[in-house]
């Protein structure tokens, strides 16, 4: 069957090829469910060529890694240690790294069972419909292309640490007439974002390779940081701090601040996303996908682990740079061990710029899927022929996250970052509980719909009442209270309602329980953001409607289906009717329809 460069659905080619692929196709509407593959390929048609199959498991494993070990553990480890943990910072990051391998199982499900790019994009619109793919999908590239400057950023301060240069006397120009917190250009950020534009261009498999080389060399410098943090710390900063004022013991702060560490801390984990919008390229993806996100997950929370036991042997917690931890922890030994703070700071550049390569990546190919969908212009989700990559989104997308970078404060862009992934990864876990409960049709939805609604207000009543109700016995009661009602709304609908669909290659195991608890984790981390994340959540979901209510419900794929099957028939009637001389040359010589 032949192509026609991605445009084959704008002729009556598409309809003929609709009713014969897909005659009882769902006619979709804004915010109706799809659950034809046929319909996904068709989808994929849009970008004409085809993304190239290269990738295997160690690649997958390589990009997981390289997204997860940035800037994220360098920064906030400090933070979570001096105000919350303590020593148990090392558990605090277990906890994150639970919570991130649940969610992990839950993408791998679908990216399993649908290896297309998008990843979180792509199973929303096929579960929950067009409209809830768009909000969470354009929150999540605005989340990354944020994110990305801020890490761009990032790197000229580590790389000037390294090396010993002030940044913002050296490389960073201060603009007077600008407020405070956008009066700063980096030049550098800029140019480092647009060379990685360049190649997550080029190839996909050579980024792969670029990602591999660099993460490598990081991983060395970790180990380094592991071996002299075990090798000159001390046991006893486990559990004494340096002012004997302060709470001593390796729960300082008690259990709970294990907990409250462990939602700072999460955002080093954000990045393994970024591998199953690459499931299009994965050549084995039952086998590949799986090794590649869970095995990527456990073995940065391995690393993340052993850097925090690290730290804590060196310096007691009370004593912990908040900004660079890692850094000034080593910057306070004796015996001329000062230089290795300036290692650090090149160990921390390549990490950055494996997490910069794999993000902007994952956020080409999220606007790729999306633009396939034609809820954004079609023009975004153009491969090129030669090069098998999404060069338009990822031009645009390189482009405009180089400006923000170009003048947007770390401290502003970092206020920014996290919420909009954490409530992806929400919708995620929700979608892998319905898709299984629920066949479009055939079985009733509302069973499965009010169980995630009422486990969903459980969990946000107790995210409310761990943050907001003073400490004591009644707060344990009520705590305790919400966790028996969780667990039995989980084994009432576990028993009442059963599944209707099994996954054939790879599936969440111990189903409803890990999803659900996936869906509590991410709510209740997503309790602990401040209220400048919310406002940024609020404002871009605003405006992501708006487009859609004024462009995209117009322009989208399923809205050429409105109107819907018995349209199309009589569209197809007239068609006919007026071109029958000509309507043989849409077969080829084996009666295949062209499109």
């Amino acid at each position: 069957m032949e192509e026609s460069n991605g445009s084959s659905f704008s002729n009556l080619g598409a309809y003929g090829k609709a009713l014969i692929e897909t005659p009882k196709r769902l006619c979709l509407r804004a915010g109706s469910v799809s659950t034809t593959y046929e319909e996904m390929s068709r989808i994929r048609a849009r970008s004409g060529s085809n993304m190239q199959k290269t990738l295997r498991w160690f690649d997958l494993v390589g990009f997981g890694i390289g997204g997860m070990v940035g800037a994220g553990v360098f920064v906030t480890t400090g933070r979570a240690s001096l105000l919350y943990a303590g020593p148990a910072i090392v558990l605090s990051y277990a906890v994150a790294g639970l919570c991130a391998l649940l969610s992990a199982f839950c993408y791998t499900e679908f990216a399993v069972d649908m290896p297309v790019a998008g990843g979180a994009f792509s199973y929303l619109r096929i579960t929950f419909g067009e409209f809830a793919a768009f909000i969470t999908g354009a929150n999540l590239v605005m989340e990354y292309v944020v994110s990305n400057a801020a890490i761009a950023r990032s790197f000229t301060a580590y790389l000037g640490t390294s090396i010993g240069v002030h940044t913002t006397q050296k490389w960073r120009f201060t603009v007077s007439g600008l407020p405070k917190g956008f009066n700063e250009i980096d030049f550098v950020a800029v140019i480092v974002v647009l060379i990685i534009t360049l190649c997550v261009c080029y190839s996909t498999k050579e980024s792969s390779v670029l990602n591999m080389v660099l993460t490598a060399v990081h991983i060395l410098f970790i180990g380094f940081i592991i071996f002299i943090g075990f090798w000159r710390g001390e046991l006893k900063n486990f559990t004494e701090p340096s002012n004997p004022k302060k709470p001593d013991g390796f729960f300082p702060y008690g259990i709970s601040g294990v907990f409250s560490g462990a939602a700072m801390v999460y955002l080093s984990y954000i990045g393994y996303d970024a591998v199953s919008t690459m499931a299009e390229e994965v050549k084995n993806p039952k086998k590949d996908i799986p090794i590649g996100v869970s095995g990527s997950v456990v073995i940065v929370t391995v690393l993340y682990c052993a850097m925090a036991a690290s730290m804590s042997m060196l310096v007691p917690y009370d004593a912990i740079d908040q900004e660079a931890p890692f850094s000034a922890a080593f910057r306070g030994l004796s015996d001329g061990w000062g230089w290795v703070s300036n290692l650090i700071g090149v160990g921390a550049s390549f990490g950055i710029l494996t997490s910069l390569l794999v993000s902007m990546l994952g956020q080409a190919r999220y606007l790729c899927v999306i633009g396939r969908s034609n809820v954004v212009p079609a023009w975004f989700a153009k491969v090129n022929p030669r090069t098998y990559t999404p060069i338009n989104a990822s031009v645009f997308l390189g482009i405009f996250t180089a400006a923000i970078a170009l003048f947007t404060d770390l401290e502003v862009l970092l206020n920014l970052v996290s919420i909009g992934t954490l409530f992806v990864f929400y919708m995620v876990a929700n979608a892998v509980i319905y898709r299984r409960h629920v066949s479009i049709g055939t079985t009733n939805p509302w069973p499965t719909l009010s169980f995630l609604l009422s486990f969903s207000l459980t969990s946000i009543l107790f995210t409310l009442i761990w943050q907001f109700a003073t400490p004591g016995k009644p707060k344990a009661v009520m705590l305790g209270i919400c966790t028996v009602i969780g667990v039995v709304i989980i084994q009432i609908f576990h028993f009442s309602v059963k599944q209707v669909r099994k996954p054939e290659f790879w599936g969440v195991p111990l189903m409803p329980w890990i999803p659900s608890i996936s869906i509590f984790l991410n709510i209740f981390l997503l309790g602990s953001l401040d209220g400048a994340s919310y406002v940024r959540f609020g404002f871009f979901s605003v405006l992501a409607v708006l487009v859609y209510v004024f462009y995209s419900v117009h322009a989208s794929f399923d809205a050429e289906g409105d109107g819907c099957f018995d349209e199309k028939i009589e569209e197809m009637k007239k068609y006919n009717q007026e071109e029958e001389p000509n309507q043989n040359s849409n077969f080829d010589a084996n009666n295949s329809l062209k499109v």
